[in-house]
């Protein structure tokens, strides 16, 4: 059984920076791409950024690109998100999910997820 564990979240202003963290359990964790995606208050969940962690290739939202970097390391099963110059609009509950991932917008293909970390920017 998939089993996700997120942390990190918390309430910053705008400019700063959160480091989210996703404990995976479960499954092969070097087979299969892991990420993230994220949700605001009477929105659609939205792709934020995957990792193929066979081989490391990255995948970004155009929204989040060049501020949010998503990392893994095998050795633990854990996934990172390093998220810098937040802004108001990166506010919502923030999702981890294996074993696929999308950040195609409108998409909606996720695997399982955890119970979420609330992310809150204030202008």
């Amino acid at each position: 059984e998939v089993q996700l564990v997120e942390s990190g979240g918390g309430s910053v202003q705008a400019g700063g920076s959160l480091r989210l963290s996703c404990a995976t359990s479960g499954f092969t964790f070097d087979d299969y791409t892991i990420g993230w995606f994220r949700q605001a208050p009477g929105k659609k969940r939205e792709g934020v950024s995957c990792i193929k962690t066979t081989d490391g290739v990255t995948y970004y939202a155009d929204s989040v690109k060049g501020r949010f970097t998503i990392s893994s390391d095998n050795a633990k099963n854990t996934v990172y998100l390093e998220m810098n110059s937040l802004k108001p609009e990166d506010t919502a509950v923030y999702y981890c999910t294996a074993p696929f991932c999308t950040i195609v917008p409108g998409s909606a293909d996720f695997g399982s997820s955890g119970q979420g970390t609330q992310v809150t920017v204030s202008s």
